[in-house]
């Protein structure tokens, strides 16, 4: 079933870019033909081209970068990989391995999805490298996919892009749905129960599928980063300067912890927007770094994994462009109110989450795409607009199970191939469906 999948991938999906560009002319053709007024083809680029610079839109592109590359360079720092190193000595077999591999995973993934991505990937990597030093044997693909794991919680954790984006002030939806605190989403009783099952029921999972299943042999290739090493002379020590370096991170950390818990004349969650994590994030790589040097090199090793954003974000901004002006918002909402009541929008809206998530794989982009319909839609029904962000935030997150772009950093630390992890990804695919769902039903 896996190698189907993965010929399913291969052969009828193209490149993720591939993708945007045939989804904007299928927009175009749509606009053309369902929408009413002077949507013509010139009137419709002109859509396009505002959506494809839209400022707002862009800051946001540029936010989840950040999230994602200072995420991984975090993960790449000496004390993740002090407690990698403490914590997989006790991978002693599948099970125990698969098990902690998750459980890890899933906890850093909820803080920051960029961090939880590397970090789960180097995690796996480094109970490969223990079982070969001690001569244990292992099934690796269910240690990969336990890796994988934690991008099945991340867009319902801290660093989701669609709760954290509605917190902010001025977000592109704020004049349909106001500001909504982290409070009503991301830490809802709805949401905290569902990951805290989670954070129980698929390390228990990966457990007894490592306990089921027979060892598989694997090579290994060094991936080590070196770093480079030169003869440092004048101006250049400043770069390796461990006191400019940590004095200047406290200097930011120390601010951030007045912004959230001096500053405020109540201590609440609405500081906690993607500016606030990015500054987060940038304080502790380069403490944990410990140099100017380090952190570039990490940032360079990083920034790799941020090109799809980069390029592929402004497509899916013009594509909501020519949704929004053309009228297509309206006409998308009014199918969904007619199909829907209020009880099954959010899973209609789950469901639709996780299609869009196989070919737009991107949070981000798909909120930018799929958010106006969705708040539309939830406005006529009079369903609270928390319950359908989260709604999408989950369809958007569990397909990643199934889509292997997010993969791609993993696969290339853990040299696996994604046809490898693919049937243990899809039975946490499942097992994770069922949750949301009866989560959704039940709240």
């Amino acid at each position: 079933m896996s190698e189907r999948i993965a010929k399913f991938f291969k052969t009828l999906l193209p490149s993720p870019f591939t993708i945007a560009v045939l989804l904007t002319i299928v927009t175009f053709i749509l606009a053309l033909n369902i929408t009413e007024g002077n949507n013509q083809l010139f009137t419709l680029l002109g859509y396009w081209e505002t959506g494809l610079w839209n400022k707002d839109l862009l800051v946001f592109a540029i936010q989840m970068m950040l999230m994602l590359v200072l995420g991984h360079t975090l993960a790449l720092t000496s004390p993740f990989e002090l407690l990698i190193n403490k914590v997989s000595k006790k991978c002693n077999s599948t099970a125990n391995a698969a098990f902690l591999v998750a459980f890890f995973t899933l906890l850093v993934s909820f803080f920051n999805w960029g961090l939880g991505l590397i970090f789960g990937a180097i995690f796996a990597r480094k109970v490969a490298e223990q079982s070969k030093k001690n001569h244990i044997n292992i099934n690796y693909p269910i240690i990969g996919a336990a890796g994988y794991s934690g991008l099945m919680v991340w867009h319902g954790g801290i660093s989701g892009s669609a709760p954290i984006k509605i917190a902010e002030e001025g977000h592109f939806l704020q004049y349909k749905m106001g500001v909504i605190s982290q409070s009503q989403t991301i830490f809802s009783e709805m949401n905290l129960t569902l990951s805290v099952i989670l954070l129980i029921l698929i390390p228990s999972l990966m457990y007894l599928i490592g306990k089921k299943s027979k060892p598989t042999s694997f090579t290994l290739n060094s991936t080590k980063i070196n770093l480079e090493k030169s003869i440092i002379t004048g101006a250049e020590k400043l770069d390796h300067s461990k006191l400019l370096c940590i004095s200047f991170a406290s200097i930011i950390l120390f601010y951030c912890i007045y912004k959230a818990f001096i500053l405020p004349e109540e201590v609440t969650l609405s500081v906690i927007n993607p500016n606030f994590i990015n500054l987060s994030l940038l304080a502790l790589s380069l403490l944990f770094h410990k140099s100017f040097s380090n952190f570039l090199s990490g940032i360079n090793h990083a920034i790799r994994g941020a090109s799809g954003i980069l390029i592929q974000f402004p497509l899916y901004f013009g594509i909501m462009g020519i949704m929004n002006e053309s009228g297509m918002v309206e006409i998308m909402s009014s199918f969904f109110v007619n199909i829907s009541t209020p009880t099954t929008f959010p899973l209609f809206t789950f469901l639709s989450a996780g299609i869009v998530n196989v070919f737009v794989p991107s949070g981000g982009g798909q909120w930018a795409v799929q958010g106006p319909i969705i708040i539309d839609a939830a406005n006529h029904l009079g369903v609270p607009y928390w319950k359908s962000v989260m709604a999408l935030a989950y369809g958007d997150q569990i397909t990643n199970m199934l889509q292997p772009f997010w993969a791609l950093p993993l696969l290339g630390i853990t040299q696996l191939k994604a046809k490898e992890i693919l049937p243990y990804t899809l039975i946490l695919m499942l097992a994770g469906g069922s949750i949301f769902v009866l989560g959704l039903l039940i709240f």
